[in-house]
């Protein structure tokens, strides 16, 4: 892994926020905060959870440990949460383009939500907020056809590599 493969899976994991954002878009203030019986009872609280523990990891890379996550309504709607979103993209991938490839090996500590100690080299945090990312990018596609809107277009990571070459 190297910092090269690291602003690859950011670019793939904005893409595919992007994508579920716009089909999220495409909902009403009540289907937006449904309780639709979730881990996180609705489309809106999954995405913000997303955003959240993106935010929380991001904060750890910089000697802070968040004790909680970002509430759901800190975010008035999901232009809200987008416009966050988007100014907390130019953050990681800042911090990611500044690192070298030894950097993104060294280990740092941090506490995890619960107060237990942890640490992780930045690679395997990068890797984990995409993954997670992921689970819930599902998630939101499932709640989505719960609510008989449309999902996002097509979120895997070859459909995004795939659209890479494409452009050439």
């Amino acid at each position: 892994m190297n910092v090269h493969d690291l602003q690859t899976l950011l670019d793939y994991h904005y893409w595919a926020r992007d994508r579920v954002l716009d089909a999220i878009q495409t909902l009403d203030v009540e289907q937006y905060n449904r309780d639709l019986g979730s881990s996180f009872k609705s489309v809106r609280e999954t995405a913000t959870h997303v955003y959240a523990a993106e935010w929380a990891w991001y904060s750890r890379w910089h000697g802070e440990s968040p004790t909680a996550l970002l509430p759901a309504d800190r975010f008035a709607d999901l232009a809200a949460l987008r416009a966050a979103w988007i100014e907390h993209e130019r953050k990681m991938r800042a911090y990611i383009g500044a690192l070298t490839d030894v950097a993104i090996n060294q280990a740092i500590e941090f506490k995890l939500l619960s107060g237990q100690a942890g640490a992780a080299p930045i690679w395997q945090m990068v890797q984990h907020v995409v993954n997670h990312a992921s689970y819930h990018r599902g998630q939101l596609t499932t709640m989505l056809r719960q609510l008989g809107a449309p999902p996002a277009k097509p979120m895997d990571l070859i459909a995004y590599y795939r659209q890479q070459a494409a452009r050439g």
